[in-house]
């Protein structure tokens, strides 16, 4: 071949940029227009690369042919095939065998013989595939492309595998079929017309015009996959979610939802990424009936038509690199409307706004709280507002006499328009050394001071006289003292490592330090491993535990290469007689505390089992009992939680419950499987006398079964409530949830 004629094929193929030239019909749909001004075709910048086993030119028709594993690339484009021809004097690009055509976007077409402009932008293809970068597949017997979209006759689209793992063809679990199927890159849409969803072969629903995205567009606006449910006391309801966003960092969601049994409700889900961070609110509203409980708290009464409605809004803020906001706002018009509408089953809802600063050695919260009571009982001018919580703390680098010190303060102002009201201020500083003995024991030495400022009003109106604080100004210096040793012993044994950790701890603070002191965050107390060598067994800052204490237990831990085992138990002794701080009960009264105890048992992934225990000192009797068990994987699995509290108080925050709950997963079939939960009340009127159950009583209980395979998800759940409250009814709710793998349901 002339060396003119090498170079001219060199050219004419740096021409071609290398793009997926999409669908070709077979009934005469049009070829696009060639450029035939006889001008450069080399535009300025064009940066052409291509490679084959074998390159001609014919002079007399000006075709320069490529083959053997031609490969071209321009940009983000690239072409693959058997052979190319390129026909200078019609401007025509000829791909055949094992075409593949890609573009910037990583969408495939494949076909056995594409005819393209010289730009490869714009063209014609039979029998196409194509497979876009999301998995989704278009089948068509011919189609052609122009502008960059894609127009296919006679098409079919799924993302589902057309081929099982035996390497045999099967039919895809759904797929759209179409007469005319456009493909627009640019708005990364997909669109159909006179269409037909087929389900496992059959024909399920006739789609005149429809699209969806095509993988890329998660910012287009749409009508969503209906919801069903039927709830007994709403009926039969059907909520349709319709998408709209406003740009790439705004969007929301208006679902209406229509009922048999009560009055419409309309649900607005809105979105924004602000610079500083997200913002997300969620609202639902009617107008339909509210019932209400009088003031004996047993009569019902009938309010006719209300507006009712919930407000949820959630977000966060960064205001530089130390300082960030934090809030969250929840809002009811009643106390049962999120439960009446499945949002949730919260007895309280909360609100909160928290302004946050992090620094290496120090940390800063200053909080706002709120609360909303939802139970028949509460009485909502007992409800408090923190307005403000302040937390400081402060870490240090340097030592101080060998050892490291911590600096804290705590400040509150808790508001109540019927109720205690209770200002509080505190500040401490500790300092904690650590060492290793010769013989191999970790001593640990703690010395810490602190001070509080109490400013108590209405105390006459808390709710327990027992949380009640003198009124007006009450202070305290708390100074503490403790030792803690630890001798952890280890060897081999059973082919593992076993280890057994002694320890014991002495701690000495004043006794009689909590008179006049009000209690608002030192109520839930109760002993346990977690907190049986804390300096402090009561919660929160309200609650010292004074005077001087012996705490002994011990630790022990087995591992073994797949399970393990480990134990510890522990208890208290006063250095005197005095434990009338904590109400009997919890384990902490007396002399002697309560034996408290943890076990462990693990094999693999496969098997947990978790027992928590507290014996009584006496009489060894069992006043706290939890057991938790997870058996299984992630397709099959059983869960089991078991509590039972033996404790005598009637405190409202200590009071005897039993609750025993089970749930689990268990594969049918290669793509089925079934789920379930329940919560079972056992509380029995013989050991709490508020309880209202008889020992065993159901609470809620969920049962389901599903579909999933790698393109589809459909799903069936029934749910039983066994509690009335107000205008919620015990009764059965049904709901249907359905997933289309790429067409954003």
């Amino acid at each position: 071949m002339p060396l003119r004629s090498l170079l001219l094929a060199s050219v004419v193929f740096g021409l071609t940029v290398a793009g997926t030239a999409r669908a070709a019909p077979d009934d005469a749909l049009p070829l696009p227009t060639m450029p035939r001004d006889g001008g450069p075709v080399v535009q300025a910048g064009d940066t052409i690369d291509f490679s084959a086993d074998g390159l001609t030119y014919d002079d007399s028709g000006e075709i320069a042919t490529a083959t053997g594993n031609v490969e071209m690339r321009r940009d983000a484009y690239t072409l693959r095939a058997d052979t190319v021809e390129y026909n200078r004097k019609t401007g025509a690009v000829v791909a055949k065998g094992h075409v593949v055509s890609v573009d910037p976007e990583g969408n495939q077409a494949l076909g056995d013989r594409i005819e393209l402009t010289d730009t490869l932008k714009d063209g014609a293809i039979d029998n196409i595939l194509l497979v876009l970068a999301d998995g989704g597949r278009l089948a068509a017997a011919s189609g052609q492309r122009i502008n960059n979209v894609s127009t296919l006759r006679r098409a079919v689209y799924s993302p589902c595998p057309v081929v099982g793992e035996d390497g045999c063809p099967k039919a895809p679990t759904w797929q759209i079929k179409a007469l005319k199927v456009v493909h627009n890159p640019a708005k990364h849409r997909i669109s159909y017309h006179d269409a037909t969803l087929e389900m496992f072969g059959f024909p399920v629903f006739y789609l005149p015009n429809f699209s969806h995205p095509d993988g890329f567009a998660d910012r287009v606006g749409g009508v969503l996959l209906p919801q069903i449910e039927l709830r007994q006391t709403l009926g039969l309801g059907i909520g349709i979610p319709v998408y709209i966003p406003f740009g790439s960092d705004r969007d929301i969601t208006v679902t209406p939802y229509l009922y048999t049994n009560t009055n419409p409700v309309l649900a607005l889900q809105a979105r924004r990424l602000f610079a500083q961070g997200p913002v997300e609110a969620d609202a639902r509203f009617t107008y339909a009936r509210l019932t209400e409980l009088a003031a004996d708290g047993v009569t019902q009464i009938d309010r006719g038509d209300r507006f009712r409605g919930y407000l949820g809004v959630k977000g966060q803020f960064q205001h530089g690199p130390e300082w960030r906001s934090t809030f969250s706002l929840r809002l009811t018009t009643d106390d049962t409307f999120d439960r009446l509408y499945g949002l949730d089953y919260d007895d309280a809802l909360r609100s909160t706004y928290a302004l946050e600063r992090f620094r290496p050695d120090s940390y800063l919260s200053i909080s706002l709280w709120g609360f909303q009571d939802l139970r028949a009982t509460g009485r909502g001018g007992e409800t408090p507002f923190a307005l403000p919580v302040i937390d400081y703390d402060w870490h240090p680098d340097d030592d101080v006499l060998g050892g490291r010190v911590h600096f804290g303060a705590n400040a509150l102002n808790l508001l109540r328009s019927n109720g205690q009201t209770v200002r509080r201020g505190l500040a401490y500083g500790r300092w904690d050394r650590s060492y290793i003995t010769p013989f191999g024991q970790r001593l640990t030495a703690t010395a810490m001071l602190r001070g509080d400022l109490y400013n108590t009003q209405d105390p006459d109106k808390a709710t327990f006289p027992v949380y009640a604080g003198n009124a007006n100004f009450k202070g305290r210096v708390i100074p503490i003292g403790a030792i803690d040793l630890e001798w952890p012993l280890a060897g081999p044994l059973f082919g593992g490592t076993q280890t057994i950790t002694p320890r014991i701890q002495l701690v000495a603070s004043p006794r009689a330090i909590n008179d006049g002191i009000p209690n608002e965050d030192s109520r839930s107390v109760e002993l346990e491993t977690v907190n049986l060598f804390d300096l402090n067994r009561f919660p929160g800052y309200d609650r010292w535990e004074g005077g001087s204490r012996v705490t002994y237990g011990i630790t022990y831990a087995l591992n073994r290469p797949h399970w393990a085992v480990t134990g510890e138990i522990g208890q208290s002794a006063r250095l005197g007689r005095r434990g009338d701080d904590f109400p009997g009960g919890t384990g902490l009264s007396g002399t002697l505390s309560d034996y408290v105890g943890r076990s462990t048992l693990k094999y693999g992934s496969l098997i947990e089992l978790t027992h928590r225990f507290r014996l009584d000192k006496s009489s060894l009797a069992v006043r706290r009992n939890e057991i938790d068990l997870t058996f299984g994987g992630r397709a099959n699995y059983l869960t089991l939680s078991y509590l039972k509290l033996n404790r005598k108080i009637t405190l409202e925050d200590l009071e005897d419950r039993s609750e025993l709950r089970a749930g689990g997963r268990v594969s049918l079939a290669r793509h089925w499987s079934a789920f379930g939960s329940a919560i079972f009340d056992l509380t029995a009127k013989g050991s709490t006398p508020t309880a209202t159950g008889d020992g065993f009583s159901a609470v809620r209980h969920r049962l389901g079964v599903a579909y999933e395979d790698e393109c589809f998800r459909f799903g069936v759940t029934w749910r039983r409530d066994y509690i009335n409250d107000r205008d919620l009814r015990a009764g059965n709710s049904y709901q249907i949830s359905i997933a289309f793998k790429n067409i954003g349901f």
